[in-house]
């Protein structure tokens, strides 16, 4: 549990006390189990307030909160990438602005654009909260197992940074169970639908490293931050389409 609480202290603004140093690389494994409490959280706050309000203040409510919970720890990332590759009009210009604590425009609409999009796709969930909370629990835990894909198969931009450090640490039989793990805690909130949510985790995952490759020639922190964001919303979006068609296999 010692590693859990290591994911924890890294992912989420929950106050965690830690016995010594926390290991960097048997932490990454549960990062997909602590996206699965966090969509838990977010998940049941927007079921929960679907009863009593609508949908999308329900929704608002709930996204807002995960944000907190993770004192929007991937969303920083994603503004940075957007300013980076947005702005930067070589690879020492995309390094520099990644650098920069300061979000522009590219990186604000990022931002707005990521809320908006979960915000939309969970209030759309409303006909169905046990939908809804299944589908979050699963796009939250399928987002962190693709920053963790990402960091065993893409190559490191930069030799510094949290993100180069996990990714050095990392071995392939650690990334393959944080992957796993995800893909099967997908399973369990949502049946079958987890195979239409892996394809497009696959997607998000993917045009991420083929875009940070060309900008960067490998990935950052920042840059795994923005796949947590492509995936959870890529794998949100399919949920909205899928849901109105089928029902939940514990439903």
């Amino acid at each position: 549990m010692r590693n859990l609480r290591s994911a924890i202290v890294f992912l989420t603004r929950v106050p965690v006390r830690l016995r010594g140093e926390p290991s960097l690389t048997a932490a990454v494994p549960w990062f997909p189990v602590v996206g699965a409490l966090v969509g838990a959280a977010v998940g049941g706050t927007a079921a929960g307030l679907m009863h009593l309000v609508p949908p999308f203040v329900a929704a608002a409510v709930a996204v807002l909160l995960g944000v907190l919970i993770t004192g929007a720890f991937h969303e920083d990332g994603l503004a940075d990438v957007a300013d980076a590759f947005a702005g930067g009009w070589t690879r020492e210009e995309r390094i520099r602005i990644l650098d920069d604590p300061l979000h522009g425009s590219y990186g604000v609409a990022a931002l707005c654009g990521s809320i908006v999009i979960r915000v939309a796709c969970i209030a759309s969930l409303g006909f169905s909260p046990a939908a809804a909370f299944a589908s979050i629990v699963a796009a939250h835990a399928l987002g962190r197992a693709a920053a963790v894909a990402l960091m065993a198969t893409v190559p490191v931009a930069r030799p510094d940074g949290l993100g180069a450090e996990y990714a050095r640490m990392l071995t392939r039989g650690r990334a393959v169970t944080g992957v796993v793990a995800g893909i099967t805690i997908a399973a369990l909130a949502t049946g079958w639908w987890a195979g239409p949510f892996v394809l497009a985790a696959l997607a998000g995952a993917g045009a991420v490293a083929w875009l940070t490759m060309r900008k960067l020639g490998g990935v950052t922190g920042d840059v795994l931050g923005a796949a947590e964001q492509v995936v959870e919303c890529m794998v949100l979006i399919t949920a909205t389409g899928i849901a109105t068609r089928y029902g939940l296999w514990w439903r």
